[in-house]
């Protein structure tokens, strides 16, 4: 099946792994097909208003808490159309598809192993594994940098060799901002680029008017 020429390339959802140390990309998946809506929520930071002073009232702590969920579906029917040409999805259905997500929230077995011998020969503190920084991509206007706090798949069918085929994989992330990173931070830059991204797109609205209120000004 052909798509007319001159028809928009159909850019995809998808999330980049990348080193917090060097900025290099460790890996790149993109979503199977975009789902149809993103749930965002935005949990505003402010003094408690139970200060007993007033003059904390309108202040911000810093960035708004920021969340995301969507539903992305995975699909392996139209590869098996194409046997010859998609052996790996014949061998395993999704399950590289899936697995390629779920790694993303386990640390290395190389790391598990490591502190295990590290633990074995009597280091006393053993630090918390680090993980890709991990980005979420939604166009050029939405690059930010998250960490997973849903993660569920729902596999809906299966091969004879009980591969699963077709999946719903329901994700949760919360945006790490500068709070979170710090402004040296890869992520922390990133998300002061989203920041200022939105910044930008609030300029292009149109001013209203006291008249569109319904008054002539502020008594």
């Amino acid at each position: 099946m052909t798509t007319f020429p001159r028809s928009p390339r159909l850019l995809k959802g998808g999330i980049v792994l990348v080193d917090p140390a060097t900025g290099a990309v460790k890996r790149i998946i993109a979503l199977q097909y975009n789902p149809d809506s993103l749930t965002r929520s935005l949990q505003v930071q402010m003094v408690p208003g139970d200060t007993p002073d007033r003059a904390e009232a309108l202040r911000l702590l810093g960035p708004p808490v920021e969340t995301f969920k969507l539903e992305a579906e995975i699909d392996a029917t139209d590869q098996l159309e194409q046997p010859d040409q998609n052996r790996a999805t014949v061998d395993a259905g999704i399950f590289p598809q899936l697995a390629a997500l779920e790694t993303i929230i386990y640390p290395t077995s190389q790391q598990l192993i490591l502190n295990n011998d590290l633990a074995r020969q009597g280091t006393l503190e053993i630090a918390p594994i680090q993980a890709p920084l991990t980005l979420f991509i939604w166009s050029a206007r939405r690059i930010v940098p998250v960490k997973f706090t849903e993660f569920s798949i729902t596999e809906e069918a299966f091969d004879t060799a009980l591969n699963p085929i077709r999946a719903k994989v329901s994700l949760g992330m919360r945006v790490l901002s500068v709070n979170d990173l710090g402004f040296e931070h890869k992520g922390g830059s990133l998300f002061l680029a989203y920041h200022q991204q939105k910044e930008r797109l609030a300029g292009l609205t149109s001013a209203a008017t006291f008249g569109t209120l319904g008054i002539t000004g502020i008594p």
